[in-house]
C-alpha cells in the first residue's frame, strides 16, 4: 500500500485549481496538448506511409502532402476535442481537484 507524502502540495478550496478560470485554462491547455500529440503521431505515421509507398502512389505525390498535413491537423484537433486518447483527461486529473476534473 502506498502512503502519501505529506510534503506534496494538496488541492484545497483556496488553491488555484479550485478557480473556474484556472480550470478553463487548464482544460484548454490539456486539450491543445492532446491535439499536438495526436498531430505529431499522425505526422510520423504519414511519413512512414510515404516511405513505404510506391513511386506512383498518391502518398508520394508532393502536391497532396500539404493538404494531407492540413487534414491531419484538423483530424487531430477534432479527436482532441472529443478527448479520444484520454491524454487531456490524464493531465487534468493531475492539475484539478476531483470535483472539477469531471467536466468535459
Amino acid at each position: 500500500m502506498t502512503t502519501l507524502d505529506p510534503s506534496l502540495p494538496r488541492h484545497t478550496a483556496d488553491t488555484p485549481a479550485a478557480d473556474p478560470v484556472y480550470a478553463a485554462k487548464a482544460t484548454k491547455a490539456a486539450v491543445e496538448f492532446e491535439s499536438f500529440f495526436i498531430a505529431n503521431m499522425l505526422k510520423q505515421m504519414r511519413a512512414g506511409t510515404r516511405e513505404m509507398a510506391s513511386e506512383d502512389s498518391v502518398f508520394k505525390d508532393p502536391v497532396n502532402r500539404d493538404m494531407q498535413d492540413m487534414a491531419d491537423g484538423m483530424v487531430a484537433t477534432q479527436m482532441a476535442g472529443q478527448r479520444a486518447f484520454g491524454i487531456a483527461d490524464a493531465i487534468l486529473r493531475q492539475l484539478l481537484p476531483a470535483p472539477l476534473n469531471n467536466s468535459k
